[in-house]
């Protein structure tokens, strides 16, 4: 359990307003940031191996995020056991010759196994502290304590929280059969989630990351799961025909999903206790997949009511539906994007299957993934500027994530069997 996150004081406002990454532009600067090994501010020498897994979890974690360019240590023109970690005492003219725009300065003291560690942002141009904030807890809680800076940090350079608090639940046959895996947002520790032994499949965070809506055939039917995170306590809306592809609505405790009990599939709200409140989309044609706009005021939702699988939008309050893709002969699989501009979805050939992304006016249409196999099932971060999927370009199917403009594709994580159908949670509170 980490123990304290303690804020030290700044001496002055670091550029109060200014914000170093744009989150919005299309194509990102990466920004030149060095990471020197951590100070064993102790006094000894004897941490090392600390040391190294300290400095090394942020600089990875920071990486992740595809804002920064880490630069080389080798390139560092100090020796980090001798710097220290105050204004004061550093040379920036010693950062700003070898390129680092960021300099983020480490410290720890470790006895027995509590753990304190201290972290501090610079602006090397400036010669300022952006952030700064010492954290006490055990070895244990080292992942913790480093995510929690990093998500100030992000905080602090975009205007927006990060997505170090995050979670991925995915479908995995590492038993055998497809059962629900969840990972941190990085691909570390994937636990098995579900374990029904038959399939399980199309998992949904709620909004406030508490609940993990489904389909599994423990019943030996698809049937709607919605279960706790942490209890395991579910509810099951067990009816005739399938129930799948479950979204729940932003900020409430309900959710859509496609039912085919009274014939045609077609999507209805339902409570999160699993009752059944009305029918949303009202067609003779298949309707499925539904993703709620960040406001809740639209979803989207795939059908065929055009005569193969095309993406439209819905309102929510008067039902006016209109077309959204018009382009390709079967496109599926729409997930909203969390600041509401784009949509992502999968646009299949008889060839490929590939991810793009298009905007809420149907407009802006642009293709982030090809010649690599198949690739389906986006799922955006809760901050909007990642995007995981599953691809099988290595051959078995596997989760990668890329940046929102298509950038950085690279694979999450590898267990036995495959790994698909992966969805990104909110923030989680208490990480």
């Amino acid at each position: 359990m980490l123990l304290a996150a303690l804020l030290f004081c700044l001496s002055r406002p670091c550029e109060a307003g200014r914000v170093y990454i744009d989150i919005n532009a299309p194509y990102l600067r990466k920004i030149p940031t060095a990471i020197p090994i951590f100070r064993d501010m102790a006094g000894g020498q004897t941490q090392g191996q600390v040391a190294n897994k300290l400095s090394d979890l942020l600089t990875a974690s920071l990486d992740f995020t595809g804002f920064f360019k880490i630069l080389n240590r080798e390139s560092f023109l100090e020796n980090s056991e001798e710097a220290g970690l105050v204004q004061q005492e550093i040379n920036f003219s010693n950062w700003t010759v070898i390129g680092a725009e960021l300099l983020i300065k480490g410290g720890f003291k470790y006895n027995g196994d509590l753990l304190e560690v201290e972290l501090r942002l610079f602006d090397t141009f400036s010669g300022r502290l952006i952030v700064g904030r010492r954290y006490t807890g055990r070895m244990e809680d080292r992942r913790r304590i480093i995510h929690r800076f990093c998500n100030e940090v992000i905080l602090r350079l975009t205007g927006r929280p990060g997505i170090f608090s995050s979670q991925i639940a995915f479908v995995s046959t590492t038993t055998g059969v497809k059962e629900l895996y969840i990972a941190d947002f990085d691909g570390y520790d994937p636990r098995q989630f579900t374990k029904s032994g038959t399939i399980s499949m199309f998992p949904a965070w709620s909004s406030d990351g508490r609940w993990l809506a489904y389909t599994d055939y423990e019943r030996g039917q698809p049937d709607l799961f919605i279960r706790n995170i942490k209890s395991k306590q579910d509810t099951v809306v067990s009816l005739k025909g399938f129930s799948i592809t479950p979204a729940w609505v932003p900020g409430q405790f309900a959710l859509a999903a496609s039912l085919s009990h009274k014939g045609n599939p077609s999507i209805y709200l339902l409570s999160g206790s699993g009752k059944i409140l009305r029918k949303l989309t009202r067609h003779w044609g298949i309707d499925v997949a539904p993703t709620y706009s960040p406001d809740g005021k639209k979803f989207a939702f795939v059908s065929n009511r055009s005569g193969s699988p095309q993406i439209y939008i819905q309102n929510v309050k008067d039902g006016k539906v209109r077309r959204l893709t018009y382009e390709g002969k079967y496109n599926s699989w729409p997930q909203w994007s969390p600041r509401g501009n784009y949509i992502a979805y999968v646009g299949s050939s008889n060839t490929f299957s590939d991810i793009y992304v298009i905007r809420a006016d149907g407009k802006g249409r642009k293709q982030l993934t090809r010649n690599a196999g198949h690739n389906e099932s986006p799922t955006w971060s809760p901050d909007g500027t990642l995007i995981a999927f599953s691809s099988t370009r290595e051959g078995p199917s596997r989760i990668y994530v890329m940046n929102a403009n298509g950038t950085d594709q690279r694979r999450l994580l590898v267990l036995k069997g495959e790994q698909s159908n992966p969805s990104w949670s909110p923030r989680l509170t208490g990480r």
